[in-house]
């Protein structure tokens, strides 16, 4: 479970997107969503912050992961101690 806020960029059609809310829901994760369909401004930001514009894209304090599956999701947080794996 993370003590760390967490925003997760997405889009609603996106496969990838949606494995990531699946992944991050089902171990517990609290997180930000943020459709950059939806909200103007939302593309902007992520591509500020993470210097591409692909989705998912998760904010972890400063840390970025970008155009992510489910496996480089894992490594990640194993990378930040926020999970330990199953």
């Amino acid at each position: 479970m993370s003590q760390f806020p967490m925003k997760l960029f997405i889009r609603s059609w996106c496969g990838w997107c949606q494995e990531a809310m699946q992944w991050l829901d089902s171990h517990g994760f609290r997180y930000e969503k943020v459709d950059i369909g939806l909200h103007p401004n939302a593309r902007d930001e992520m591509i500020q912050i993470s210097h591409q514009p692909r989705v998912p894209t998760l904010v972890v304090e400063e840390k970025v992961l970008a155009d992510f599956d489910i496996k480089q999701l894992e490594t990640f947080l194993k990378q930040l101690k926020l999970w330990k794996g199953s």
